[in-house]
């Protein structure tokens, strides 16, 4: 069976008229009489009734155009499917994050790509940016928004954002009512960190500045979250140092204090596999790009 004879079958049951039907096909009548012919001996049944004058669907025939219409519909959405797919227009993307992207660049690429390709499954999985290294490279996920810096042969990473850090005090320290601060100001303080196996960049920028003031910080405590870094500084445990866009996380019991002088940054980054050529990466890339933010707010 081919399915140029259920064309053929579908033109003759539209039409109930052998002639006619061969006249729409552009071929003539004696082919198109032979191709039913045989349609009907593969399938065992009679699709038509004939006679001379007249042609008309067998109820065999009439369950059949109803099944060959469907089939043929299916045909059609599998086809633009396949050029959805072909543009990066349907598919499936799986993203790993990092918590503190959702404070800033995260939330608005999110929608801007759902907005955009709707027909894509976007799968969410939130994981610090050592798992989502070893993510990348199993493939559990295809794109992470991680913070750098992080290297590996097989993976290209971009940097899309660059954040300058600030301090955060309780309302009751005596730095709250500063407008700025400096590290040294923060050289005897008891701080709490994100901890280095979550966010090893913001951790080793931070002792790293200390160390360049003479000065071997007190770490009191090491957390996996953003918020309760922000949580344990409200219950007056210490101090912290974060980036700026983590000032959206508000509590009345902080001050959040620009740090002037040298400070530690920090970046936002996508990464990806190098040999990843799938469209539905390259759209969502192009899309990110177009969101991020840098540090001056103009989009890239």
């Amino acid at each position: 069976m081919e399915l140029r004879q259920l064309e053929y079958f579908i033109a003759v049951a539209e039409e109930l008229h052998f002639g006619r039907a061969a006249s729409r096909l552009g071929m003539t009548q004696p082919p198109l009489s032979q191709q039913i012919r045989q349609l009907e001996d593969e399938l065992g049944v009679r699709l038509f009734h004939r006679t001379n004058r007249h042609v008309e669907l067998s109820d065999a025939g009439r369950v059949y155009l109803g099944e060959v219409r469907r089939m043929f519909a299916l045909l059609q959405q599998a086809e633009q499917m396949a050029r959805k797919a072909q543009l990066g227009k349907m598919g499936r993307l799986v993203l790993g994050f990092v918590g503190s992207a959702t404070y800033d660049v995260l939330p608005n690429v999110i929608r801007a790509y759902q907005d955009q390709y709707p027909d894509v499954d976007l799968v969410l999985h939130e994981m610090p940016t050592p798992d989502q290294i070893d993510a990348l490279l199993n493939g559990t996920i295809d794109v992470g928004v991680l913070r750098p810096p992080t290297s590996h042969p097989a993976l290209t990473v971009r940097t899309i954002r660059r954040d300058q850090c600030v301090a955060v005090v309780p309302v009751s320290h005596r730095l709250a009512a500063e407008k700025t601060i400096t590290m040294k100001q923060l050289r005897r303080e008891q701080l709490i960190l994100v901890s280095r196996s979550i966010w090893p960049g913001l951790y080793d920028s931070i002792v790293t500045l200390f160390h360049e003031e003479g000065v071997s910080p007190t770490i009191r405590l090491e957390v996996t979250e953003v918020q309760t870094v922000v949580g344990l500084v409200a219950a007056e445990i210490g101090v912290s140092i974060l980036p700026g866009s983590t000032q959206h996380v508000h509590t009345r019991d902080v001050r959040y204090l620009p740090i002037t002088g040298e400070a530690p940054q920090v970046e936002m980054g996508v990464a990806w596999r190098r040999e990843d050529q799938s469209e539905v990466l390259k759209q969502f890339l192009a899309v990110i790009d177009k969101m991020a933010v840098r540090t001056d707010g103009q989009t890239r």
